[in-house]
């Protein structure tokens, strides 16, 4: 969708962190992890307990032909079992993996969503993508890993949002005070609605309006995860706000089906909303995005 399809407050244009830090900047919103926000993640854990923030995945043997859309792909994983007899006996396999997949958690890399035929900073797409590789704003800015203080906003506590909700900046800073917690500059901000969006893609799932991207905008949020995310494109999609807003235009990190249910239980019993997040991936340069598997550490 081009950004002129969405509905801008009193004809602004979108917000955009295009060319903040400069024309060969592909890191984005990540540009605001600073050291000093990497002590105050590592001072959150506390007591050494962890929680995962992905799904599990079980692979599907890759036995017969598959259909490869996006999201009719029968698990995110495809599987070959390989088995080597000599010298040394050893089961090995080859994976077949669909990134964006809807049961894959995965974070989008900044070029993941083009925008006007342009992917962040502002690279033409022709030129992020020559090569049959991305040469821009990749999974390349992930491969030494993110680690910052993470902060989850339960937006249903012990319940779920309504049908079609739309997040405002207004529910995000009702957590923030019900939580008695507040999202600094280079935190990560986890979100909970209370739905899987894979279990019913093209349902009454809840979405995010634009002013809670300004809201993590101007807190300076420096990647987003959360069980509430974009619709899939249909009668009832609205406006992609997260991927053509945060990640496209203001270079802001998304993790996409991210697993919330442990984390909101574990934040309820200790009464504690603020954490370590420290997520690794394979280093792989030049991918659109990558799986992940975040953790909040306690």
């Amino acid at each position: 969708m081009d950004t002129d399809e969405v509905s801008w407050p009193r004809g602004e244009r979108p917000l955009t962190n295009r060319g903040r830090w400069g024309a060969d900047d592909d890191r984005g919103t990540l540009n605001f992890i600073t050291a000093a926000a990497r002590v105050r993640g590592v001072a959150q854990a506390m007591t050494g307990r962890v929680v995962s923030l992905a799904h599990s995945i079980t692979p599907v043997p890759m036995a017969a032909p598959v259909a490869f859309a996006e999201h009719s792909m029968p698990s995110a994983v495809l599987q070959t079992m390989t088995f080597s007899g000599s010298p040394t006996p050893a089961l090995t396999d080859v994976l077949l993996i669909n990134v964006h997949h809807a049961r894959s958690t995965h974070i989008d890399a900044l070029a993941h969503i083009p925008v006007d035929n342009t992917v962040y900073p502002g690279v033409s797409l022709a030129e992020a993508t020559a090569g049959a590789t991305v040469s821009r704003s990749s999974s390349s800015a992930f491969v030494d890993g993110i680690v910052t203080r993470g902060v989850f906003l339960d937006l249903a506590p012990g319940e779920r949002l309504a049908e079609n909700h739309v997040v405002t900046a207004d529910d995000l800073a009702a957590a923030e005070e019900r939580q008695g917690v507040r999202v600094e500059s280079g935190d990560a901000l986890v979100v909970r609605g209370g739905w899987v969006a894979a279990d019913d893609p093209f349902g009454p799932l809840p979405t995010t309006s634009l002013s809670a991207v300004e809201w993590m905008a101007e807190r300076e949020v420096c990647l987003y995860a959360g069980d509430i995310g974009d619709k899939l494109p249909g009668p009832s999609g609205g406006s992609p706000v997260l991927h053509n807003i945060a990640l496209a235009q203001l270079g802001m990190p998304l993790i996409d089906c991210t697993n919330v249910a442990e984390l909101a239980r574990v934040c309820a019993e200790i009464d504690r909303y603020s954490f370590l997040f420290a997520l690794g991936t394979i280093p792989v340069h030049g991918a659109t995005g990558l799986p992940v598997n975040p953790l909040a550490v306690f």
